[in-house]
Protein backbone atom coordinates (compact mmCIF):
# COMPACT_ATOMS: atom_id res chain seq x y z
CA UNK A 1 0.00 0.00 0.00
CA UNK A 2 1.47 3.22 -1.44
CA UNK A 3 0.18 6.96 -1.35
CA UNK A 4 0.97 10.06 -2.89
CA UNK A 5 0.91 11.62 0.43
CA UNK A 6 0.41 11.50 4.12
CA UNK A 7 -1.36 14.50 5.84
CA UNK A 8 0.05 15.04 8.87
CA UNK A 9 -2.17 17.56 11.55
CA UNK A 10 1.67 18.36 13.81
CA UNK A 11 -1.41 21.05 14.80
CA UNK A 12 -4.99 21.58 14.97
CA UNK A 13 -4.72 25.21 15.74
CA UNK A 14 -5.31 27.16 12.61
CA UNK A 15 -5.35 31.05 14.68
CA UNK A 16 -8.46 32.21 12.28
CA UNK A 17 -11.96 31.22 12.21
CA UNK A 18 -12.49 31.40 7.72
CA UNK A 19 -15.84 30.94 6.73
CA UNK A 20 -15.86 28.48 4.30
CA UNK A 21 -13.99 26.04 6.99
CA UNK A 22 -16.33 24.00 9.39
CA UNK A 23 -15.64 25.27 13.53
CA UNK A 24 -13.70 22.82 15.28
CA UNK A 25 -15.24 20.77 18.40
CA UNK A 26 -12.06 19.13 18.78
CA UNK A 27 -9.32 20.16 21.87
CA UNK A 28 -6.65 22.77 20.47
CA UNK A 29 -3.63 20.17 20.32
CA UNK A 30 -0.13 20.26 19.12
CA UNK A 31 1.87 17.05 18.17
CA UNK A 32 5.06 16.28 20.22
CA UNK A 33 8.18 16.31 18.02
CA UNK A 34 8.77 12.41 20.17
CA UNK A 35 5.15 11.12 18.78
CA UNK A 36 5.75 13.03 15.16
CA UNK A 37 9.35 11.12 15.03
CA UNK A 38 7.54 7.95 15.88
CA UNK A 39 5.02 8.61 13.15
CA UNK A 40 7.61 8.87 10.88
CA UNK A 41 9.31 5.83 11.43
CA UNK A 42 6.21 3.88 10.55
CA UNK A 43 5.62 6.07 7.35
CA UNK A 44 8.38 5.20 5.62
CA UNK A 45 7.22 2.28 3.69
CA UNK A 46 4.01 3.75 2.84
CA UNK A 47 4.94 7.28 1.52
CA UNK A 48 7.89 9.68 0.47
CA UNK A 49 5.33 13.19 1.07
CA UNK A 50 4.18 14.88 3.95
CA UNK A 51 1.87 17.50 4.07
CA UNK A 52 1.68 19.13 7.50
CA UNK A 53 -2.20 19.89 7.48
CA UNK A 54 -5.55 18.50 8.15
CA UNK A 55 -7.45 21.62 9.79
CA UNK A 56 -4.52 23.24 11.21
CA UNK A 57 -2.17 25.65 10.08
CA UNK A 58 1.33 24.44 10.68
CA UNK A 59 2.89 28.07 10.55
CA UNK A 60 1.41 28.83 13.74
CA UNK A 61 4.03 26.53 15.57
CA UNK A 62 7.00 28.83 16.51
CA UNK A 63 9.17 25.44 15.98
CA UNK A 64 8.01 24.41 12.40
CA UNK A 65 11.84 24.26 11.65
CA UNK A 66 12.07 21.38 13.85
CA UNK A 67 9.48 19.01 12.36
CA UNK A 68 10.38 20.05 9.18
CA UNK A 69 14.44 19.16 10.45
CA UNK A 70 12.89 15.35 11.46
CA UNK A 71 11.41 14.29 7.92
CA UNK A 72 14.66 15.48 6.27
CA UNK A 73 16.23 13.56 8.57
CA UNK A 74 14.09 10.52 7.65
CA UNK A 75 13.94 11.23 3.89
CA UNK A 76 10.51 12.99 3.32
CA UNK A 77 9.27 15.94 1.11
CA UNK A 78 6.81 18.17 2.84
CA UNK A 79 4.14 19.78 1.49
CA UNK A 80 2.68 23.43 4.43
CA UNK A 81 -0.24 24.62 3.47
CA UNK A 82 -1.39 27.82 5.16
CA UNK A 83 -3.35 31.05 5.25
CA UNK A 84 -0.30 33.03 4.89
CA UNK A 85 -1.28 35.24 8.11
CA UNK A 86 1.48 33.53 10.10
CA UNK A 87 4.28 33.74 7.20
CA UNK A 88 5.65 36.65 9.50
CA UNK A 89 6.32 34.05 12.83
CA UNK A 90 9.29 32.41 10.39
CA UNK A 91 12.16 33.02 8.06
CA UNK A 92 12.21 32.12 4.04
CA UNK A 93 15.15 30.14 5.77
CA UNK A 94 12.41 27.89 7.76
CA UNK A 95 9.55 27.98 5.21
CA UNK A 96 12.10 27.12 2.34
CA UNK A 97 13.89 24.41 4.12
CA UNK A 98 15.64 21.57 2.62
CA UNK A 99 12.09 19.35 3.17
CA UNK A 100 9.62 21.95 1.80
CA UNK A 101 8.77 20.54 -1.57
CA UNK A 102 5.59 22.80 -1.83
CA UNK A 103 4.28 26.02 -0.22
CA UNK A 104 0.46 26.16 -0.34
CA UNK A 105 -1.24 29.79 0.53
CA UNK A 106 -4.73 30.17 0.82
CA UNK A 107 -5.43 32.97 -0.44
CA UNK A 108 -9.50 33.43 -0.18
CA UNK A 109 -8.72 33.17 3.51
CA UNK A 110 -7.85 37.23 3.90
CA UNK A 111 -11.42 37.92 2.89
CA UNK A 112 -12.72 35.33 5.09
CA UNK A 113 -11.89 36.72 8.57
CA UNK A 114 -11.63 40.10 10.58
CA UNK A 115 -8.20 40.47 10.66
CA UNK A 116 -6.41 42.80 11.86
CA UNK A 117 -3.98 43.91 9.65
CA UNK A 118 -4.70 45.61 6.06
CA UNK A 119 -5.16 43.80 2.81
CA UNK A 120 -2.24 45.42 1.36
CA UNK A 121 0.20 44.07 4.10
CA UNK A 122 -1.38 40.60 4.18
CA UNK A 123 -0.46 40.67 0.45
CA UNK A 124 2.87 42.17 1.12
CA UNK A 125 4.19 39.38 2.93
CA UNK A 126 3.11 36.46 0.66
CA UNK A 127 4.83 38.29 -2.06
CA UNK A 128 7.83 38.65 -0.18
CA UNK A 129 8.10 35.38 0.38
CA UNK A 130 7.37 34.80 -3.27
CA UNK A 131 10.06 36.74 -3.98
CA UNK A 132 12.44 35.20 -1.42
CA UNK A 133 11.72 31.50 -3.60
CA UNK A 134 12.28 33.03 -7.17
CA UNK A 135 15.84 34.97 -5.92
CA UNK A 136 17.05 32.28 -3.54
CA UNK A 137 14.71 28.86 -3.22
CA UNK A 138 14.74 27.17 -6.66
CA UNK A 139 13.40 24.45 -5.51
CA UNK A 140 10.30 24.93 -3.72
CA UNK A 141 6.83 25.20 -5.83
CA UNK A 142 4.73 27.97 -4.39
CA UNK A 143 0.68 27.56 -4.80
CA UNK A 144 -1.12 30.50 -4.44
CA UNK A 145 -5.19 29.25 -4.34
CA UNK A 146 -7.84 30.90 -4.96
CA UNK A 147 -10.55 28.28 -4.09
CA UNK A 148 -13.24 30.70 -3.61
CA UNK A 149 -14.64 30.48 -7.62
CA UNK A 150 -18.82 29.96 -8.38
CA UNK A 151 -21.56 30.30 -10.77
CA UNK A 152 -22.45 33.44 -9.25
CA UNK A 153 -19.01 35.08 -9.01
CA UNK A 154 -19.46 36.35 -5.21
CA UNK A 155 -15.97 36.88 -5.08
CA UNK A 156 -15.79 38.75 -7.73
CA UNK A 157 -14.81 42.27 -5.91
CA UNK A 158 -12.08 40.84 -4.04
CA UNK A 159 -10.60 38.61 -6.60
CA UNK A 160 -10.27 41.54 -8.84
CA UNK A 161 -8.42 43.38 -6.06
CA UNK A 162 -6.14 40.63 -5.90
CA UNK A 163 -5.42 40.23 -9.31
CA UNK A 164 -4.41 43.99 -9.66
CA UNK A 165 -2.16 43.23 -7.06
CA UNK A 166 -0.49 40.11 -8.45
CA UNK A 167 -0.27 41.34 -12.19
CA UNK A 168 1.42 44.29 -10.37
CA UNK A 169 4.31 42.25 -8.62
CA UNK A 170 4.23 39.78 -11.42
CA UNK A 171 4.48 42.18 -14.40
CA UNK A 172 1.62 39.74 -15.88
CA UNK A 173 -1.80 40.15 -17.22
CA UNK A 174 -4.65 37.95 -15.63
CA UNK A 175 -8.02 37.94 -17.29
CA UNK A 176 -10.93 37.25 -15.12
CA UNK A 177 -13.32 37.11 -17.06
CA UNK A 178 -11.82 34.07 -19.48
CA UNK A 179 -10.61 32.15 -15.49
CA UNK A 180 -14.55 32.26 -14.99
CA UNK A 181 -15.56 31.40 -18.50
CA UNK A 182 -13.04 28.67 -19.16
CA UNK A 183 -12.84 27.38 -15.33
CA UNK A 184 -9.10 27.70 -15.65
CA UNK A 185 -7.31 25.86 -13.18
CA UNK A 186 -3.69 27.71 -12.80
CA UNK A 187 -1.67 30.69 -14.16
CA UNK A 188 2.47 30.40 -13.74
CA UNK A 189 3.07 33.70 -12.63
CA UNK A 190 6.89 33.25 -12.23
CA UNK A 191 9.36 29.51 -12.23
CA UNK A 192 7.39 27.09 -9.68
CA UNK A 193 4.96 30.38 -8.65
CA UNK A 194 1.22 29.37 -9.55
CA UNK A 195 -1.97 30.58 -9.04
CA UNK A 196 -4.63 27.72 -8.60
CA UNK A 197 -8.05 28.02 -9.18
CA UNK A 198 -11.04 25.85 -7.91
CA UNK A 199 -14.08 26.25 -6.14
CA UNK A 200 -15.83 25.86 -3.00
CA UNK A 201 -16.96 23.07 -1.90
CA UNK A 202 -18.46 21.69 1.37
CA UNK A 203 -17.03 20.02 3.71
CA UNK A 204 -18.53 16.42 4.37
CA UNK A 205 -20.81 16.67 7.38
CA UNK A 206 -23.43 13.69 9.39
CA UNK A 207 -26.01 16.60 9.45
CA UNK A 208 -25.71 16.97 5.65
CA UNK A 209 -28.60 15.87 3.32
CA UNK A 210 -25.93 14.53 0.72
CA UNK A 211 -26.37 11.42 0.11
CA UNK A 212 -25.20 8.91 -2.64
CA UNK A 213 -22.46 6.21 -2.71
CA UNK A 214 -19.71 6.81 -5.33
CA UNK A 215 -15.47 6.22 -5.46
CA UNK A 216 -12.66 8.57 -3.32
CA UNK A 217 -9.40 8.86 -3.23
CA UNK A 218 -9.26 8.45 0.06
CA UNK A 219 -7.17 5.53 1.57
CA UNK A 220 -5.99 5.17 -2.27
CA UNK A 221 -3.68 7.87 -2.73
CA UNK A 222 -3.57 9.70 1.01
CA UNK A 223 -4.52 9.40 4.31
CA UNK A 224 -4.38 11.69 7.35
CA UNK A 225 -3.32 11.78 10.84
CA UNK A 226 -4.78 13.69 13.22
CA UNK A 227 -2.94 16.01 16.08
CA UNK A 228 -4.36 13.17 18.44
CA UNK A 229 -2.89 10.54 16.78
CA UNK A 230 -6.12 9.21 15.00
CA UNK A 231 -5.71 7.62 11.49
CA UNK A 232 -8.58 8.97 9.51
CA UNK A 233 -9.28 7.48 5.60
CA UNK A 234 -9.52 11.29 4.35
CA UNK A 235 -7.92 14.69 4.48
CA UNK A 236 -11.81 16.08 4.68
CA UNK A 237 -12.47 14.11 8.38
CA UNK A 238 -10.89 16.79 10.28
CA UNK A 239 -12.78 15.59 13.50
CA UNK A 240 -12.04 11.63 13.30
CA UNK A 241 -15.41 10.59 12.54
CA UNK A 242 -14.28 7.59 10.83
CA UNK A 243 -11.25 7.01 13.31
CA UNK A 244 -9.38 4.32 12.00
CA UNK A 245 -7.31 3.76 15.20
CA UNK A 246 -4.90 5.60 17.02
CA UNK A 247 -0.92 5.32 16.53
CA UNK A 248 -0.90 5.75 20.53
CA UNK A 249 -2.62 2.34 20.42
CA UNK A 250 -1.71 0.55 17.45
CA UNK A 251 0.76 0.37 14.43
CA UNK A 252 0.10 2.08 11.69
CA UNK A 253 0.39 -1.48 9.62
CA UNK A 254 -2.66 -2.97 12.03
CA UNK A 255 -4.96 0.21 11.84
CA UNK A 256 -4.59 0.37 7.23
CA UNK A 257 -5.24 -3.60 7.49
CA UNK A 258 -8.19 -3.47 9.71
CA UNK A 259 -11.77 -4.88 8.66
CA UNK A 260 -13.38 -1.06 8.79
CA UNK A 261 -10.45 0.15 6.40
CA UNK A 262 -10.72 -2.90 4.25
CA UNK A 263 -14.10 -2.40 3.71
CA UNK A 264 -13.94 1.21 2.51
CA UNK A 265 -11.47 0.14 0.48
CA UNK A 266 -13.50 -2.79 -1.29
CA UNK A 267 -16.21 -0.57 -1.54
CA UNK A 268 -14.87 2.14 -3.48
CA UNK A 269 -13.25 -0.13 -5.65
CA UNK A 270 -16.83 -1.01 -6.53
CA UNK A 271 -18.04 2.05 -5.91
CA UNK A 272 -19.89 1.95 -2.92
CA UNK A 273 -19.68 4.36 0.27
CA UNK A 274 -19.77 2.26 2.99
CA UNK A 275 -18.68 4.55 5.58
CA UNK A 276 -22.36 6.99 6.57
CA UNK A 277 -19.71 10.30 6.52
CA UNK A 278 -18.94 8.91 2.97
CA UNK A 279 -21.91 9.11 1.82
CA UNK A 280 -23.17 12.41 2.96
CA UNK A 281 -19.72 13.53 1.79
CA UNK A 282 -20.13 15.78 -2.24
CA UNK A 283 -16.27 16.41 -2.67
CA UNK A 284 -16.65 12.39 -4.08
CA UNK A 285 -18.73 13.62 -6.99
CA UNK A 286 -15.90 14.67 -8.29
CA UNK A 287 -14.35 11.24 -8.74
CA UNK A 288 -17.32 9.83 -9.59
CA UNK A 289 -17.86 9.31 -13.41
CA UNK A 290 -21.29 8.58 -15.48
Amino acid sequence: MQFHRVYIEITNICGLACSFCPPKPAPSKTMSLLFFEKILQELKPFTKTLAFHVMGDPLTLSNLHDYLALSYSHGFKVELTTSGYYLSKHTPQTIFHKATRQLNISLNSYNKNNLNISFDEYMDKVLEFCEQKILHHPQPFINLRLWNLDEVCSEAEYNKLLFKKLCSFFNTKIDENKIYREKIKSIRLAPKVLLNFDSYFEWPSLASSHNNNGTCYGLKSHIGILANGTVVPCCLDGDGIIALGNLHESSLFEILHSQRAQNMIDGFKNFKAVEELCKKCSYKDRFTKG
